[in-house]
């Protein structure tokens, strides 16, 4: 049974979407939580599964609660509930451990399958969201004086195999496909994860796939 927080500031939305998530599936033990201060009050009590995080509320917003929670409680999974407006705070919240974002608008169905899929250890970087975050990237990075704009060589000293692993983890492969697909074992391919994880200095693949953006990292977002 998943135990998940909804912390959403408009009582409307945050009461809807418990009700829309308990009769689509066996969520049942769903609490709720008005801003981010509240959030982490109910974590010090019990710390939820999964966390759906709003970023814009009152007294403690949404990336101040991310950084607090993944730093005091790292197994909880936050996915944060966004819309366009907020790309610029979903970079980051992902930067500081959030394990995915959704659009708020999104279909129930395929809300609760990033539920799963994160509390099962995977990250919910849609593809149309995150093309819209690299291109946030793309535009500031452009507008940055020369001398402020990351080189287009590698500063993190990641080899080969960590590179192909990071371009396939932005592409939404999991530990499993990765390793199908570059014939290599599982546990090798965790071992280089860990080894990205380290090198980027990030806690989880939504952030390690973030910074690779920012960084320009990936060839394929090279120019």
């Amino acid at each position: 049974m998943i135990r998940l927080m909804i912390v959403e500031d408009q009582e409307l939305i945050r009461k809807s979407l418990k009700i829309v998530l308990e009769s689509i599936s066996d969520l049942k033990d769903i609490v709720l939580a008005e801003n981010g201060e509240a959030a982490i009050a109910h974590c010090e009590r019990s710390v939820p599964d999964v966390i759906l995080m709003d970023i814009d509320m009152p007294i403690m917003d949404g990336v101040q609660a991310t950084k607090v929670i993944k730093d005091t409680w790292p197994q909880a999974k936050i996915i944060i509930l966004t819309t366009f407006e907020d790309i610029d705070h979903v970079r980051t919240a992902l930067q500081a451990g959030a394990e995915g974002y959704i659009l708020k608008a999104v279909d129930p169905q395929f809300l609760l399958r990033g539920i799963e899929l994160v509390y099962y250890g995977g990250s919910l970087v849609p593809q149309h969201l995150a093309r819209e975050v690299f291109q946030s990237v793309s535009e500031s990075q452009a507008a940055a004086p020369e001398e402020e704009k990351p080189s287009a060589s590698n500063p993190y000293d990641l080899n080969q195999q960590e590179l192909k692993i990071l371009s396939l983890l932005s592409h939404g492969f999991q530990n499993k496909a990765i390793s199908e697909k570059m014939f290599l074992s599982l546990g090798t391919v965790k071992n280089y994860i860990s080894s990205i994880y380290s090198k980027l200095d990030v806690k989880n693949r939504s952030a390690a796939i973030t910074k690779a953006m920012e960084e320009c990292l990936l060839p394929e977002k090279r120019k």
